[in-house]
């Protein structure tokens, strides 16, 4: 045990959003925060529940390079909070992250380049903070030592120190009777037990804009219930409903954004489906899925029945299971047809190019569809058939193998962005369980109502992970697609 630490915790997150994960590029615009009528946002019984509060996300793009060329986009969605009851009460981006539970802010105990990148949450510029050990007892003054803990996410990790201090969500309070009332009287205001980051590493949190996250993970992802920012909100104002949800704009400029209370009926293609999470006990939101089909063929992988997907909103692609992810790929390619007509292999698009279906149907039978769109690398491969000379442009998956151990692996999805994208998303933390509709996306001739997307790749960019085509040039047919020859060559 180091000297000056009381005691030591360490927790695994498996939220991918730092495996895919300048302060400057953030558009000031992203401080908005819309509070709907609850009878308008047309999700309420009678006037029983409080308004929704609805925070704008912005996308961010961090290019991937290798010997000096892109070749990949990272991504990542972050909206603002507030921290502190006093004016004026500190800013911070954050990246609302249902793969993990605790909210977490660099202090300005971190004086590495790492946090010095971003916004850090300052002690002394706050009358509402209380320092604490991890089990809510305020530290005394003469203190020579504190508890800290260690959260590893993906490839990156943060050491921190605990505060109690008040999160909000809500607007900026207006002046300071409003401030001083935001501990007992505005909804979106939570107190709450906070990790205050003294060490984070370069990987990835140097490369985002975002200053911190916040965790909506269920409770068994904390150390205490008092850590859960949405737990707390429930419990201390009992007139948000207890629901949250997640819309993610098909295209940059669109408007993404988190709801707080419940969810925006605008949003939705449909009445919302729902489907029990699986396996609360360990903290994500997850849910069984009773069998995986691409195209006609059932995964064998799945046909016990015995496979979950995690809804990680701090991930970027679609994770599959690793002992089913070679399978995936060889059943989801399929050759480019028509080959000869185009001169220049960029002309081509894989997300325009039909596929197989990829269905998950879920216990109760909903079903949740991806298209080539959402599951498709854009560029093209050159492969070479077997036993021949000949060689065809083939289509191939994005998908992200992963590892997890029993008890929440082995044979577990994890649903980033490709399926959060196609489904608007609500999350009933009373029920235990998640709502599900077609995400109702605007007309690409709209004109972008949402906060400017940040690093965008250059337009008609074909690298994995740059924004989709426009919906008038993809036709994304729902019929399937033969394969074709020469599959065994694609793996």
């Amino acid at each position: 045990m180091a000297a000056g630490v009381a005691w030591a915790f360490v927790i695994q997150a498996a939220s991918s959003i730092l495996l895919f994960l300048p302060p400057a590029l953030v558009a000031a615009a992203a401080d908005v925060v819309t509070i709907a009528d609850s009878e308008a946002s047309g999700d309420v019984t009678g006037d029983s529940w409080g308004p929704l509060l609805t925070i704008p996300l912005q996308k961010q793009y961090v290019p991937i390079q290798k010997a000096g060329k892109t070749v990949a986009y990272k991504t990542a969605y972050f909206g603002t909070v507030h921290v502190g009851s006093s004016e004026p009460r500190q800013p911070f981006t954050v990246v609302f992250d249902t793969g993990s539970g605790h909210f977490i802010l660099p202090s300005t105990g971190c004086n590495s380049e790492t946090c010095a990148k971003h916004r850090r949450y300052n002690r002394a510029q706050s009358s509402s903070a209380v320092d604490i050990e991890y089990d809510g007892t305020p530290i005394r003054p003469d203190a020579t030592e504190r508890d800290q803990v260690s959260i590893a996410f993906g490839t990156g990790e943060v050491l921190g120190e605990f505060v109690r201090e008040v999160v909000c969500v809500g607007p900026a309070a207006a002046n300071a009777e409003e401030a001083a009332a935001d501990r007992t009287l505005r909804p979106g205001c939570v107190d709450l037990r906070t990790v205050l980051a003294t060490k984070m590493t370069d990987d990835p949190f140097g490369l985002f804009a975002f200053d911190g996250v916040m965790g909506l993970g269920l409770e068994a992802l904390t150390l205490a219930p008092q850590f859960s920012f949405f737990s707390q909100m429930s419990l201390q104002h009992t007139s948000v409903r207890p629901r949250f949800a997640v819309f993610l704009a098909r295209t940059d400029g669109g408007e993404s954004e988190i709801s707080f209370g419940g969810h925006d009926e605008r949003r939705s293609s449909s009445e919302l489906q729902w489907a029990s999470v699986a396996m609360k006990e360990l903290g994500y939101w997850q849910v069984q899925v009773r069998s995986v089909r691409i195209g006609n063929t059932v995964l064998e992988d799945c046909a016990d029945g015995g496979c979950r997907a995690i809804l990680d909103t701090g991930t970027s692609l679609l994770g599959v299971p690793r002992q089913a992810a070679r399978t995936m790929h060889k059943m989801l390619a399929r050759h480019v047809p028509d080959q000869d007509k185009y001169t220049d292999v960029a002309q081509i698009d894989c997300r325009r190019v039909p596929g197989h279906r990829l269905e998950f149907e879920l216990m109760g039978g909903m079903v949740v569809s991806l298209g080539a769109e959402d599951y498709s690398r854009p560029t093209p491969f050159n492969m070479t058939l077997p036993n021949s000379k000949e060689s065809k442009l083939f289509c191939r998956s994005l998908l992200l193998p992963v590892d997890m151990a029993a008890p929440l692996g082995p044979k577990v999805f994890i649903w980033g962005e490709p399926v959060l994208r196609r489904y608007y998303t609500v999350y009933d933390l009373a029920e235990k369980q998640i709502g599900f509709t077609e995400a109702r996306q605007p007309d690409d001739s709209s004109s972008p109502a949402g906060l400017p997307a940040v690093g965008a790749p250059p337009p008609g960019s074909l690298v994995s992970g740059a924004p989709l085509p426009p919906m008038h040039s993809s036709p994304a047919p729902r019929n399937e697609q033969p394969g074709g020859e020469g599959l065994t060559a694609v793996v």
